[in-house]
C-alpha cells in the first residue's frame, strides 16, 4: 500500500521575488504541479498550504474598499476567500501537469474549517499582525469603533492583531480520507484552515476572527487522517542549530528526544522554524515520520536521504 502523506507548503512557496500577481502566482504553482506528479505514483498526498501573502493581499482590498453599502467581509470569510483562490491555483496546476504526461488523477480542493477552543490563551493575547498599517490616529479610532486589538509594527505603524490558537479538531477531515481513498490528491486546511468554535448548545459551528498556524493544522489533519509522513516545506533545505551564524549546523536524522531538546534551548526562532519544528516533532512522536525539506528536495527526503527527519 501507499504511505500517505501530508505536504505543508508555506505561503510564500507560490511567491517568487515578491511577485504577487496572479499570473506570477500560478507560474510558480505550475512548477508545484510538476513536483506533485513525481510523488503521486508512490505516495497519497494530501497537500495544505500557507496564505499570508494572499489572505494580507485580500484584507487590504476589503479594507481600502469598504463602505457602509458594501462592508469589509471578516477575517474568517477572508480566509475561505484565499482557500479558494489558491486552491483553484494549485488544483488546476496539477491536472494540467497530469494530462501533459498524458495521464488522469482527481484533484480537489476541500474549503476546510479547523476548529479551535474558544478558551485557548491565544484570545487574550492576540500576537498575529494581518491587514495594513494605519497611523496612530487611525489606530486608537478602529480600536474603539471596531474593537480591534491594535499594535505598533516595527517601527512601520499599526496593524490589527488577532490571536493564533491551537486547532484541535478538522471538521472535513472524514471527507478529505473518503477522497483520497478514491484515488484524489487533496489540497485541504489551506491557510491554517479557517478558524472555528463549536456553541455549547447542539454544537453549532461559528467563525471567529484569528488565525490558525498552517503548520500546526497540517500536523493536526496529518494526525486524523492517519498519515505516515508529515512535511514541511520551505525556504531552507534543513533546520539549523545557531542558524545564519558561522557555525550553524544542518539538522539530519534526529530522534523527538533529540529535537524537544533544541526547541527547549530556543535554537529556533518563533515566527519561522520553530512552529514547524514543533509541528514535525509532535508528529513524529507518534512513531510516524516528519520531515522539513525544500520543495527541490522533497522528493528525495521522502526516501530520508535530504532534509531533517524526525523519528524515533
Amino acid at each position: 500500500m501507499k504511505q500517505r502523506v501530508v505536504i505543508a507548503l508555506g505561503g510564500n512557496a507560490l511567491q517568487q521575488n515578491g511577485e504577487v500577481s496572479a499570473e506570477a502566482q500560478k507560474a510558480v504553482a505550475e512548477q508545484v504541479g510538476r513536483d506533485i506528479v513525481k510523488l503521486a505514483s508512490k505516495y497519497e498526498l494530501i497537500i495544505a498550504h500557507g496564505n499570508g501573502p494572499q489572505v494580507g493581499n485580500i484584507l487590504l482590498h476589503e479594507e481600502s474598499a469598504a463602505s457602509e453599502g458594501a462592508p469589509a467581509m471578516p477575517l474568517d470569510t477572508a480566509v475561505a476567500m484565499s482557500q479558494g483562490q489558491i486552491g483553484y491555483w494549485l488544483t488546476q496546476a496539477i491536472s494540467n501537469a497530469f494530462k501533459r504526461e498524458k495521464k488522469q488523477r482527481k484533484v480537489a480542493t476541500i474549503v476546510t474549517q479547523v476548529v479551535v477552543d474558544r478558551k485557548d490563551p491565544a484570545f487574550r493575547h492576540p500576537t498575529k499582525p494581518i491587514g495594513q498599517f494605519y497611523n496612530a490616529r487611525e489606530a486608537v479610532k478602529l480600536s474603539k469603533s471596531k474593537g480591534w486589538e491594535m499594535m505598533e509594527d516595527s517601527g512601520r505603524g499599526y496593524r490589527r492583531v488577532v490571536a493564533s490558537p491551537k486547532p484541535i479538531d478538522i471538521v472535513e477531515n472524514r471527507e478529505i480520507v473518503t477522497l483520497v481513498e478514491s484515488g484524489a490528491i487533496v489540497v485541504a486546511v489551506g491557510g491554517g484552515g479557517i478558524p472555528v468554535v463549536r456553541t455549547k448548545v447542539l454544537k453549532l459551528l461559528k467563525g471567529v476572527d484569528a488565525v490558525v498556524d498552517k503548520d500546526f493544522a497540517a500536523e493536526k489533519l496529518a494526525e486524523l487522517v492517519k498519515a505516515d509522513i508529515f512535511v514541511s516545506v520551505t525556504a531552507v533545505p534543513n533546520a539549523f542549530l545557531n542558524f545564519g551564524k558561522s557555525d550553524q549546523i544542518a539538522l539530519g536524522v534526529l530522534t523527538t528526544k533529540e529535537a524537544k531538546r533544541y526547541i527547549h534551548a530556543g535554537q529556533f526562532g518563533t515566527g519561522s522554524m520553530l512552529p514547524k519544528m514543533e509541528a514535525v516533532t509532535k508528529f513524529a512522536a507518534r512513531g510516524k515520520i516528519g520531515i522539513i525539506t525544500t520543495p527541490a528536495n522533497l522528493e528525495l527526503a521522502l526516501k530520508r536521504r535530504a532534509g531533517t527527519i524526525i523519528q524515533d
